[in-house]
């Protein structure tokens, strides 16, 4: 009985410090960057070229338009997302656009909440492309479970711009040719 006692002391603990640390780390924040032998204008454009996004975020499946023009600030999508086998929508709002250089949107979800912006500087014919990301769960729960995953949340948006990296580089796709 003793031990019993002791063992639920500890769960009490345990359970009370996995929500603290959800207390006092409400958002998880991180940033990626990697460089493209290619100049900022084409790599926007494969980039955001539907067609490619399966190739290079994981998981992606589709999007589908719910309001506005596509690729505009206000336009509003549901992304599809493989999690594991099981299939994930997202809401994604695109709250700022500035053609070849700066895209922010937001996504949100059931779990939690995505504030993800893309930079692109070109110099000397390279693009430096900057991701941010800002992450909020919308629960204790999420929040407390969110900022145990901040290392394996920057792996994956590693992972995505080496793979965006390779497909604009390897690019051969005219997307500025005359109509």
């Amino acid at each position: 009985m003793k031990y019993l006692k002791y063992l639920l002391y500890l769960i009490i603990v345990l359970t009370l410090v996995f929500f603290g640390i959800g207390f006092f780390t409400p958002s998880v924040s991180y940033e990626n960057e990697i460089t493209v032998n290619k100049p900022a204008s084409e790599s926007w454009e494969v980039m955001s070229d539907v067609a490619n996004l399966p190739k290079w975020i994981k998981g992606f499946k589709r999007t589908e338009l719910v309001s506005g023009t596509p690729n505009t600030v206000g336009a509003v999508s549901n992304v599809y997302v493989d999690n594991s086998g099981e299939e994930m929508v997202m809401e994604e709002t695109i709250t700022a656009m500035k053609l070849h250089e700066h895209m922010a949107m937001t996504f949100t979800m059931d779990f939690m909440d995505m504030d993800y912006e893309m930079f692109f500087n070109e110099v000397e014919g390279k693009t430096i492309i900057t991701s941010k990301s800002n992450i909020k769960g919308n629960s204790m729960w999420a929040k407390s479970l969110l900022s145990f995953m901040p290392s394996s949340m920057k792996t994956q948006e590693d992972e995505n711009l080496e793979n965006l990296k390779k497909l604009i580089e390897e690019n051969s796709k005219n997307y500025f040719s005359e109509k």
